[in-house]
């Protein structure tokens, strides 16, 4: 997305460069990776039309001459969580509120509104100011529109509020500009050239879980979690870049490990492909991808996967 910025110096007078943290909460599949990913202009958090595809809270960086936003895409909140997994995807999210110069409140326009929405609880507890982002403004009426804010104002907090598409990037240039307005005075706290916090072995380990959950059905996403076993640059015999990656998908059940390989090893290897293609266009390199799967029993309740696959 192109920067557009009003923070242009008047009449030659020297620009303050503005820092801060931006972080992005709100239900499961509200628009919050497609959001942070049109905002930094780079493809930072995986998407999928299924709920609680993120499952980590991912940092995207916006530098520019005069300022540096540092946005937090967050799991979308659990309202009963099933798994000590859950609990600590509601803790990442629950640990914005406390590192945050402003809060983005993503909500869906096509969603019902819901009385019991466990954001209102976390967000009472927030000293940042809330900007509420509506999605998916090209899918409702304008009454919609209204209807939505006034709802939500009448229950929290909210600063102000803009109607976007994340999807299509309508509006997101203008909220660029209202995040601007609450960002404060400070430092450079990342490299300009830098982009997130994250090494690539976890995108990496992203992508194929995002090939998972668009190859397969049911509750087999929601059962496999990647881990990557090796991560080795070198080069081909012609001198071009190779990175060659082992990753292990773990399953819960035997049945499910049958699924992920299908018949013959069909689906495995259909998705090895596919999971190549990706971290080939995302590390700019030819790729050998080594894939094979195990099951670990009760993996999202057991705190040492748990901290193996870096949710602690």
């Amino acid at each position: 997305m192109p920067i557009q910025t009003n923070t242009e110096a008047l009449a030659g007078e020297p620009v303050p460069f503005r820092s801060g943290f931006v972080n992005i909460v709100g239900r499961p599949n509200a628009g919050k990776s497609t959001l942070m990913n049109a905002l930094v202009g780079e493809r930072m958090s995986i998407i999928t039309h299924k709920p609680q595809t993120t499952r980590h809270r991912i940092i995207g960086i916006l530098s520019h001459e005069h300022f540096q936003v540092i946005f937090s895409d967050t799991p979308g909140y659990v309202r009963d969580p099933a798994y000590k997994m859950h609990q600590a995807m509601n803790r990442f999210v629950e640990g914005t509120l406390e590192d945050a110069d402003l809060l983005l409140l993503v909500f869906d326009l096509t969603e019902e509104l819901e009385e019991t929405n466990p954001v209102f609880t976390m967000l009472a507890a927030a000293e940042a100011p809330v900007l509420l982002v509506l999605n998916k403004m090209d899918l409702v009426k304008e009454q919609r529109i209204q209807d939505v804010y006034h709802w939500w104002a009448k229950r929290i907090r909210i600063a102000d509020f803009i109607a976007i598409s994340a999807l299509s990037g309508e509006n997101t240039a203008e909220l660029l500009q209202k995040i601007l307005t609450y960002i404060p005075q400070g430092p450079v706290y990342y490299p300009p050239d830098q982009l997130t916090d994250r090494p690539e072995r976890f995108f990496v380990s992203e992508i194929i879980r995002e090939k998972i959950f668009l190859l397969y059905a049911e509750e087999i996403p929601y059962s496999c979690e990647v881990g990557i076993e090796s991560y080795q640059e070198t080069v081909t015999k012609t001198g071009e870049p190779l990175v060659r990656i082992q990753a292990t998908i773990y399953v819960l059940r035997e049945t499910q490990k049958g699924i992920i390989l299908g018949k013959g090893g069909a689906a495995i290897k259909k998705l090895g492909m596919v999971a190549r293609m990706a971290i080939e266009t995302f590390l700019q390199s030819k790729v050998f991808l080594e894939t094979s799967v195990k099951v670990r029993n009760n993996w999202r309740d057991d705190e040492r996967m748990l901290q193996q696959f870096g949710y602690k």
